[in-house]
């Protein structure tokens, strides 16, 4: 009779410093893409973050530039001082108008005093929000019963206003003209997200080439 040969080789399993090598591999490269993941996330949520500041700011500018830019000249519309706090500028600007977009709201009779400044979130906080107060141009200087106060940007460490005489040809601190308005006005803001001072300057007309 004939026998077939038996055979007799086993097959071979991994053995456990393979399994724990092939463990050890998948683990890392999760990590990997886990950190990948989460640091993309991060970059997103910042730039997202940055480009919703930015908006504020360019927001910021398009209101005034469109307030000021109808002033009339003459009747005091537009006049600027110059103020510190801490060392740190805190300018102010001061105009007069109606209901419109510098007024922040198309429902008020009469003509309004606003003027754009810093204002303590709290009296024990060192943090200043940008905003404007609205006082009826009726009320007596420094009345503050019908004064209303609409904050525009949060956090901002400083606030400088230079304004451009073409008469003397070079800025000023301050504008007192009652007749005539700036040809140009340059704000500075102090940004805590950034360090360098966001600035900007507005054309109250037009300017020659």
């Amino acid at each position: 009779m004939f026998t077939a040969p038996v055979n007799t080789t086993r097959r071979r399993g991994f053995t456990l410093l393979e399994i724990t090598l092939a463990v050890a591999i998948l683990a890392m490269m999760s990590l990997a893409i886990y950190r990948f993941v989460t640091t993309n996330l991060t970059a997103i949520r910042i730039s997202s973050q940055e480009s919703e500041a930015d908006a504020r700011y360019l927001g910021l500018i398009n209101l005034l530039t469109a307030q000021w830019q109808s002033l009339p000249a003459g009747g005091g519309a537009l006049t600027g001082e110059p103020f510190k706090l801490n060392d740190r500028p805190r300018d102010e600007i001061t105009w007069v108008c109606g209901p419109g977009p510098g007024l922040l709201t198309r429902y008020a009779a009469g003509d309004y005093r606003v003027r754009l400044r810093l204002r303590r979130i709290s009296e024990k906080s060192n943090q200043m929000d940008l905003g404007v107060v609205r006082t009826p141009k009726a009320d007596a200087q420094g009345a503050t019963e019908h004064e209303s106060w609409v904050a525009l940007l949060p956090d901002v460490r400083s606030l400088r206003i230079t304004y451009f005489d073409p008469r003397l040809n070079s800025w000023v601190d301050r504008w007192s003209d009652a007749v005539t308005l700036p040809r140009l006005i340059k704000i500075v803001i102090g940004r805590p997200d950034r360090s360098v001072p966001w600035e900007t300057i507005v054309a109250l007309g037009r300017t020659p080439l």
